[in-house]
């Protein structure tokens, strides 16, 4: 037997290694959860602070659910454990650094005014204390962004289909989506609030509105860009025009049109925060209003964190469709 046999039949049998990248990141989250728990805060204010110990102890926890995660993944061989851990090290490093300077700027040394800028413990305090209202609020939000959404797409892909296939009505169409395509949502907001019956309604139709046009552009481009020759060849064998359209036109068109779709739920999250700042009486965008108006910052920053986990979930969300939908074209899409 080769040294080499012996070498790979060696590494074989030994448990995934543990990279420096990971033991830094463990070392740092205890390292957080040090600093915090035995270096005393800075007296800021008169009343004191809550919710410190609970802090505390959610660090202590994250710091030893990593600990735990990585030795199970190195002693148990459990490769599909330590794999994204180890794709994320480097995240981890650096959200332990940046915690660690946002802990000490505020909490520790006070050198960032409060209450503008609060420390972490402020955050958990401000989801311990007002999450029904913050959750009433991300129920409203999705709510209005899935009737907005499911609205705008469905009419830009009919619409991008249709001015694809047919140069008459393309003839039509193109002149509209060029003026009214470029202006933003949000400036129609007042034209809305007069022209639809609530504010929620003009809010579905600025984020319909929004999500419309990157899809009918988008749609329409992959439509007008299929090869001619999958046409010839299904005319070929009889298809008719409906065949076209749904069996080669649309399945083709697909990569352009989900690329409308992240486009459209992009534009779709700015104008949903617009449209409840200024007309929507509930909602994520309304809470930063309200928070902002009470001198409730702690309360903005945690939801603004709500905020940007809820939309990039739905980000993943849609990559996911895209990925189990375009599955028979897996080497073709490089996004």
């Amino acid at each position: 037997m080769s040294s080499e046999t012996v070498s790979l039949a060696r590494q074989a049998g030994e448990p995934p290694r543990i990279t420096l990248a990971l033991q830094l990141a463990i070392v740092g989250w205890w390292a957080l959860a040090a600093l915090m728990i035995y270096w005393p805060d800075k007296p800021v204010g008169f009343a004191a602070p809550r919710f410190v110990s609970e802090t505390h102890q959610l660090f202590v926890l994250l710091a030893a659910a990593l600990t735990l995660a990585v030795l199970a993944g190195r002693f148990l061989a459990l490769s599909s454990l330590l794999q994204p851990l180890r794709r994320a090290a480097r995240w981890l490093i650096a959200l332990a650094l940046l915690l660690a300077v946002w802990e000490f700027v505020t909490a520790k040394l006070a050198l960032l005014p409060a209450p503008f800028f609060a420390p972490p413990r402020a955050l958990i305090e401000a989801w311990a204390t007002d999450w029904p209202r913050l959750g009433d609020s991300v129920l409203h939000s999705l709510r209005l962004l899935a009737l907005g959404f499911i609205l705008g797409s469905i009419s830009g892909f009919i619409t991008g289909v249709a001015i694809g296939w047919s140069r008459g009505l393309g003839y039509w169409v193109h002149p509209v989506l060029r003026f009214l395509g470029p202006v933003p949502s949000t400036a129609l907001l007042p034209l809305s609030l007069y022209f639809f019956p609530s504010s929620f309604s003009a809010a579905i139709f600025l984020i319909a509105l929004a999500t419309w046009f990157p899809v009918t552009v988008l749609t329409w481009s992959g439509v007008a860009s299929v090869d001619q020759r999958y046409y010839d060849v299904a005319r070929t064998l009889g298809a008719s025009t409906l065949f076209l359209i749904a069996r080669v036109a649309i399945p083709a068109s697909l990569p352009h049109v989900f690329v409308g779709l992240f486009m459209g739920l992009g534009a779709s999250f700015s104008v949903l925060v617009a449209a409840e700042m200024m007309g929507v009486k509930s909602g994520l965008g309304w809470y930063l209003q309200w928070a902002q108006g009470w001198a409730a910052y702690a309360n903005m920053y945690a939801a603004l964190i709500v905020m940007a986990l809820l939309f990039s979930s739905l980000i993943t969300l849609l990559f996911a469709l895209r990925d189990r939908l375009l599955a028979w074209q897996r080497g073709v899409v490089k996004w």
